[in-house]
């Protein structure tokens, strides 16, 4: 597949920058071969290599042991983290603390179930209960990427500073759809894990998980499937959400509408301008988006109609007359996307031809308000835990209809994402937050994505009640090579042999087929 790695922007590589947040355009930056990893992370290559083994947490953190002294904070390529034997990069200060951390414990061996009728006499593996530093979101992840889990993966927590225990939670286990596209320099990285969708269980303090194994032949059920080597459970904290900015963005002498969430009330605008820093990869997952709004923006706002055509003939030429107003969009910045854990470079495919639309399968126990903080933790998931170089998806979308910014590389750029194995070339992912196997989606999630499809699309002239005919780079579905008519908005089910994004979920594709042709004019 084809793809550009491109340099962040060049910004010297100091561990922050104080900019004015009114700064000019940065120039394009330069091109890389899609095949080759960045060579170095030296400070005068600041738009070159993946992160470098960091800390996961504040020192005092890390340093702690689980009660069996097991756990550890996962590194790059799976390694266990020790904070001191992790130095800050030439030219950088160490942060006091970075928001969020990792606990990566290995499972262990667990008693064969008594009762023949629940699977095979395999024992699985697991962790007893067991208190845990805090953590709202839980995955279990393996060492081969290529190799699947078959069987179950089932987790319960307790609340944080609670005795009781929740029920047992399924966890899906059938991820590997959501990936890199085989033969990418992301696939081949070396860092890539197998790993399950991750669960958000909420603000929790204890865990016991269990993996079964399933039969590894119908007629002979008591002869179990091998389990994947290197079984870890992932307990992801988020870290806290970022500190209200009412002045991010400004220049003098104009007015800001901070971060604001459907369903929470809306700050008062300001019109001061605030010197804010931002770290070198802040500033460049901001700067991609300059043509949108201004540097260290927690928000590029809505657009009308008109207002949109006129931007397009700036960012998108070709987009006339067929594109829907631009949506609000929370940037990376206002859900608090810690930029030192992506790969630095950005990664582009030539055009978005078709949206996939999936579900995170995350489950639906989320209020809008923790959105954000779900985001975080999926982030944190696909980079630490399953070894890709950023999150997954272009874009999310909450129960409420919030719209954020996914991938780093420019909002209205074609990003190339890990969202839909064997195509995502030319592509956009779009991953509706919870689980719609058979819980319907709020209409004001399907409304969002029928906005945004109706705005990207139209960007590079695609009609969202169009075909298009895509070429596979190898699924569980259709072969490399091969050549598939689909629509332009299309379910990931339509890509590959998954349940994704949800029975519920898919029947609304048509509805937003209809809405985002509608909103571009057609």
């Amino acid at each position: 597949m084809r793809a550009l790695l491109v340099t962040s922007v060049g910004i010297t590589c100091a561990a922050a920058l104080t900019l004015p947040l009114a700064a000019p355009a940065l120039s394009a930056p330069a091109t890389h071969s899609a095949s080759a990893r960045p060579p170095s992370l030296s400070p005068e290559s600041p738009g070159s290599g993946p992160p470098s083994a960091r800390t996961e947490a504040a020192p005092d953190e890390a340093n702690e042991a689980n009660r069996e002294g097991e756990a550890g904070e996962r590194g790059e390529g799976g390694a266990l983290e020790v904070p001191e034997a992790a130095p800050p990069r030439t030219g950088e200060p160490r942060a006091a603390e970075l928001a969020g951390s990792t606990q990566s414990l290995p499972l262990e061996p667990l008693a064969a179930p008594s009762d023949r009728s629940v699977g095979p006499a395999a024992s699985g593996q697991g962790l007893d209960r067991r208190t845990a530093r805090p953590f709202s979101l839980v995955g279990v992840v393996w060492d081969d990427a290529e190799a699947e889990l078959h069987g179950t993966v089932q987790v319960r927590t307790r609340a944080t500073g609670g005795t009781s225990w929740s029920d047992w939670q399924d966890v899906e286990t059938h991820n590997a759809e959501h990936a890199a596209d085989p033969g990418s320099a992301e696939r081949a990285s070396g860092a890539v894990r197998g790993s399950t969708a991750p669960l958000w269980v909420g603000d929790s303090d204890g865990v016991e998980v269990r993996v079964r194994p399933e039969a590894a032949d119908p007629q002979h059920p008591a002869a179990a499937a091998p389990l994947p080597a290197g079984l870890r459970l992932e307990l992801v904290d988020p870290g806290a959400d970022p500190a209200p900015e009412p002045g991010l963005g400004a220049s003098p002498g104009r007015t800001v509408t901070p971060a604001a969430f459907a369903g929470n009330p809306v700050p008062p605008t300001v019109t001061t301008a605030v010197p804010e820093v931002l770290t070198a990869e802040s500033a460049a997952t901001s700067a991609v988006n300059a043509d949108l709004a201004p540097l260290g923006a927690a928000v590029i706002p809505a657009l009308t109609k008109a207002e949109t055509e006129e931007e397009a003939a700036i960012v998108a030429a070709g987009a006339k007359p067929y594109i829907g107003p631009r949506p609000k969009i929370i940037t990376r910045k206002g859900w608090g996307a810690d930029e030192k854990l992506r790969e630095r470079n950005f990664a582009y495919t030539k055009s978005v031809k078709a949206a996939f639309v999936h579900h995170s399968a995350t489950g639906n126990n989320y209020t809008c308000k923790q959105a954000p903080s779900v985001l975080r933790s999926i982030y944190r998931y696909h980079v630490k835990s399953s070894g890709w170089r950023d999150f997954g998806y272009n874009f999310a979308v909450d129960k409420c209809g919030n719209i954020y910014e996914g991938r780093a590389g420019g909002v209205a750029k074609a990003v190339l994402g890990a969202h839909t194995l064997g195509f995502n070339t030319n592509t956009m992912g779009v991953a509706v937050l919870g689980t719609y196997s058979s819980t319907n989606p709020p209409a004001a999630a399907v409304t969002a994505v029928s906005k945004l499809t109706a705005w990207k699309l139209g960007l590079f002239g695609a009609n969202p009640k169009g075909k298009v005919t895509l070429v596979s780079g190898g699924s569980g579905k259709y072969a490399k090579g091969k050549k598939v008519k689909m629509n332009v908005i299309s379910g990931h089910r339509n890509a590959f042999a998954t349940e994704c994004p949800g029975a519920r979920l898919y029947k609304k594709l048509g509805k937003a087929r209809t809405s985002s042709a509608k909103l571009q004019g057609r």
